[in-house]
């Protein structure tokens, strides 16, 4: 991943499961991992004799290359993290014999992922200059040929740093430091290739030194966030005990044997066959290369074993992330960085058997036709007889269809249907759900959309008009799970018919259906057990990690028997998922006749955790589950070990104060969130829940100045803002209470039911009715139809109009 795009947001759960299977699915491993497809044969059938003794030459002397390597492959001369590992050969043994591909390969952005820096890789200007915005500053300058740069360093003291490595290619390239214990930091000043100048990667004010998201922190270390997809079977061998690293791979950057697995089968195999083509294998020794190989890189996912293996499925190998609302627009389109995967989960395309190969070139990593003529392949007028059943046939790259010029910017497929979206300041990525514009959905729910994103000023309306011109207003109807999903980001029960609508529809894909399930049951988890259970057999194991993340939300009584097959399931990612979740579970005893196999989940969820030995966010996950089995000793540690791992996480500090409050040490509860708040005043969550564990210990005073001071930090935050009203209800102060919610309905905070509903009783316990009659309206169009509301409206209204 080229790091600094994305930061986790550590959300407090309702309890330690919830924790857990928040934590569990925040991971920040990207970017490009490349399509190496099918190696093509150099067999010429004219001069077969000549070529054959050609290619015996050639593995010969590929095999005498690749033996040298192996005996001298502890470390490279130019890289020392470089070893051959067991099972692989050294990438040029590749090229010996695949000259075409390598060719082609070599000119793509995955071979240059990575790279030793020097005069060729370097494309920053390293000439003393000076960059400083931001309360950033750095001088970029060079020494003795190499590079270095000028900086403040994790003590807050300005150092200099010499530049190991360069960092992806293009449109920005970043610098790896070698800070000590085997620690790759990425720097977060990088360089912009087309406008040819430095910038900063983060947002808002600089990091302070030593935490989570400073450039020496743990967010920006390679080994941690980025080492999977930008060099050849990565090795992260992380050391818990002492906490460093002795990290290593096979090429720097990424290579033949990233998407094609180890190539040391194949070799034997080619020198086999070379030897006499009668006794050679039939399996030449090569992992089978798939979308799944894609997936491995292009997706935002974690991962669940230690090491990639290409060939195997993703779904055994990786955990991906649904469509959560901090992740995704409530209509599916990307929001936060999450790559093509889950996008394209969505698309009618995945659904109708299209790959990434269809479009992709694999080796040189572009399209496989330039404009419009990419997508004619198969949306032409006459079908190809591989989409004949779901008949993707038409007349699209015409004026007729597209309303603008033939070859222009607006009359492109892409540009309509794919929409763009930059990351890390200067990267477009395009969607990849293949979207119909609506400018109807994005004044609703503030969705993108390709219209006013290309007619920059014009207004959602304006589109809308010119749709219904030329489409008539039958677009406004095309099923959308957009409604459903901002409805339930909105906290509104209403939604779960809608969703369970998805569930049950097998034309929906599967991403969509096993998000459908999340949001379900965390509106209302003993209203939708039964739904669980159903989604718990579904054959898409997306729908069924859905149905096992659900699980989390519903009663310890209700979870066994909702998803306690899902044990055994044929998928890794479902088996961890449900080990997750009831091993979370209060009393294992539930378990009965299942606890074997639940032994043998927690195997797999184990082998996850040590695959993430090093993520604070996953032994503090882990920590949850161990407190979940009783395990507390174990689970004590394993909370304080995340806090080593990154002193300024608050998801760490917060699940460890509350494991004390949950042991019913409520004094050790307030200390820990004491200690945390003064290492880190500025994070609302810790402050908020300082002011719980004060108001456990009746200190009401000090917990409303922690409770407001967190409403302070993040005003939009409605659970801070009710929470606050609530306590300041509790000590008599009634209006300071109500005066909290003075902008709620003016857009200044998140409104849902329950701060609308704390608003309304204040309100009414004060007799200020005018005042109460406009969160009571809010409500109402909150939830629609409700008779209650509706009768309470009214009679607001009518106490207003007589001046009660």
């Amino acid at each position: 991943m080229k790091v600094g795009s994305t930061r986790p947001r550590w959300l407090l759960g309702k309890s330690l499961a919830e924790d857990f299977a928040r934590a569990f699915s925040l991971d920040v491993r990207s970017l490009s991992g490349p399509w190496l497809g099918r190696v093509r044969s150099h067999l010429c059938l004219r001069r077969k004799p000549v070529l054959w003794t050609v290619s015996a030459l050639c593995w010969l002397n590929a095999l005498a290359v690749s033996a040298a390597a192996a005996e001298n492959s502890e470390v490279s001369a130019s890289d020392p993290l470089i070893a051959v590992h067991d099972g692989f050969v050294d990438e040029k043994t590749c090229a010996a014999c695949h000259a075409d591909e390598a060719a082609a390969f070599a000119k793509s952005h995955h071979a240059k992922a990575m790279a030793v820096a020097d005069d060729r890789s370097v494309l920053g200007n390293f000439n003393n200059i000076q960059f400083d915005r931001d309360g950033v500053a750095a001088l970029f300058f060079r020494r003795d040929g190499r590079f270095f740069v000028r900086t403040e360093g994790p003590d807050g003291k300005q150092a200099d740093y010499e530049v190991k490595y360069t960092f992806a290619y293009e449109p920005l390239q970043q610098y790896l430091v070698d800070l000590g214990g085997g620690r790759l930091q990425a720097l977060d000043i990088a360089w912009d290739t087309q406008k040819q100048e430095w910038f900063w990667l983060g947002e808002g004010s600089a990091a302070r030194p030593g935490s989570t998201f400073h450039w020496t922190g743990p967010f920006y270390r390679w080994n941690r966030t980025c080492i999977d997809c930008h060099s050849t079977d990565p090795r992260t061998n992380f050391e818990p005990q002492t906490n460093e690293y002795n990290s290593s791979y096979v090429a720097t950057s990424i290579g033949c044997q990233s998407c094609h697995g180890g190539g040391a089968k194949h070799v034997e195999w080619a020198r086999a066959k070379a030897a006499n083509a009668s006794t050679a294998a039939a399996d030449p020794g090569l992992a089978k290369v798939d979308s799944n190989t894609c997936f491995a890189c292009h997706a935002r996912r974690t991962r669940l074993v230690d090491r990639y293996q290409p060939g195997g499925h993703f779904l055994d190998q990786f955990s991906p992330a649904l469509l959560r609302s901090d992740l995704y627009f409530p209509d599916g389109q990307i929001l936060d960085e999450v790559f093509e995967y889950g996008s394209f989960q969505q698309s009618k395309m995945a659904m109708a058997g299209v790959t990434c190969f269809d479009c992709h070139r694999p080796h040189e990593g572009t399209v496989k036709a330039e404009g419009n003529a990419l997508c004619t392949q198969c949306h032409a007028e006459t079908a190809p007889q591989r989409f004949a059943g779901n008949d993707p046939s038409g007349a699209f790259d015409t004026p007729a269809h597209t309303h603008h010029p033939q070859g222009s910017s607006g009359g492109s497929c892409a540009n309509c249907h794919m929409p763009e979206r930059t990351y890390m300041k200067v990267d477009p990525r395009r969607d990849h759900s293949f979207v119909v514009p609506r400018p109807d959905l994005s004044a609703l729910y503030g969705t993108p959309n390709a219209c006013t994103s290309c007619h920059a000023g014009q207004t959602n309306a304006w589109a809308s008009e010119h749709l219904d011109g030329w489409y008539g207003k039958a677009w406004r109807e095309r099923p959308t799970i957009a409604h459903a999903f901002a409805r339930a980001a909105q906290n509104d029960v209403a939604a779960i018919e809608k969703l369970r609508r998805f569930l049950t529809d097998p034309e929906q894909p599967g991403i969509v259906r096993g998000s459908a399930i999340g949001e379900m049951t965390r509106l209302d988890g003993p209203a939708t057990a039964a739904d669980v259970r159903v989604a718990a057999g579904d054959p898409d194991p997306l729908v069924r990690i859905g149905a096992a993340e659900a699980a989390a939300n519903l009663s310890a009584d209700l979870r066994l028997d909702a998803i306690g097959g899902l044990l055994t399931d044929e998928t890794r990612a479902v088996r961890v998922a449900a080990a997750r979740v009831l091993g979370a579970t209060p009393s294992l005893d539930v378990l009965g006749d299942q606890r074997r196999a639940f032994d043998a989940a927690v195997d797999d969820l184990r082998t996850y955790m040590e695959a993430n030995a090093d993520v604070a966010e996953a032994q503090s996950s882990y920590g949850s589950l161990l407190f979940g089995q009783g395990r507390t000793d174990e689970a004590e540690k394993a909370f304080r070990q995340a806090i080593v791992l990154d002193p300024t996480l608050s998801g760490a500090h917060i699940n460890l104060a509350e494991f004390y409050r949950a042991s019913g040490d409520n004094e050790r509860s307030e200390q820990t969130y004491a200690e945390a708040v003064a290492a880190n005043p500025e994070r609302a969550d810790l402050r908020y829940g300082h002011g719980l564990s004060l108001v456990r210990l009746k200190a009401m005073p000090d917990a409303i100045e922690e409770l407001t001071a967190a409403l302070r930090l993040d005003p939009a935050n409605s659970r801070y803002r009710t929470t606050a009203a609530i306590a300041l209800d509790s000590v008599g102060r009634t209006d300071d209470a109500f005066a909290l919610f003075g902008p709620t309905t003016a857009g200044g905070a998140t409104v849902d039911a329950t701060l609308l509903g704390t608003a309304i009783q204040l309100g009414l316990k004060l007799g200020r009715y005018a005042d109460t009659l406009r969160f009571a309206e809010a409500l109402a169009r909150l939830q629609p139809n409700d008779p209650q509301i509706e009768e309470l409206v009214r009679q607001l209204q009518d106490a207003v109009q007589h001046g009660r």
